[in-house]
């Protein structure tokens, strides 16, 4: 089975170029544009990665993340943060929030993807 990403991204730009190149990649990729939609769909796709906008419809990015790490099933879940904001201040209020990684846009393909394979490669096997 294909790993399984869950890319949370509000820009249908950026999320068609995302979603063509990680499954070029060989990853299986769901896309959906808002936060509340993205939370629903963790619990029934069980991603191995979530690629997560900040700003977001519904939900925002990082109040996903808080409500991810609190739920048992999922505090292991790689969550890669995406955002326009590139203050060191926004970095590290990302990654308290529970983010894994944060890069920051324009970004470039080959960032995300090694960083997309480097945090699938460290978290533990579903159980």
């Amino acid at each position: 089975m294909a790993t399984r990403i869950l890319l949370v991204e509000d820009d249908p730009n950026i999320a068609i170029l995302l979603q063509y190149n990680l499954e070029a990649a060989g990853y299986a990729v769901e896309h959906v544009s808002r936060g509340d939609t993205a939370e629903q769909r963790i619990s029934e796709l069980m991603p191995d990665l979530v690629l997560l906008d900040w700003i977001l419809p519904g939900t925002s990015g990082i109040e996903l993340c808080r409500r991810i790490r609190t739920r048992l099933r999922f505090d292991k879940l790689p969550i890669i943060m995406m955002t326009a904001r590139t203050d060191r201040a926004d970095r590290a209020y990302a990654l308290k929030s529970g983010a894994d990684d944060f890069v920051t846009k324009p970004f470039a393909l080959s960032d995300i993807l090694s960083r997309a394979r480097t945090l699938i490669a460290r978290a533990p096997s579903a159980a």
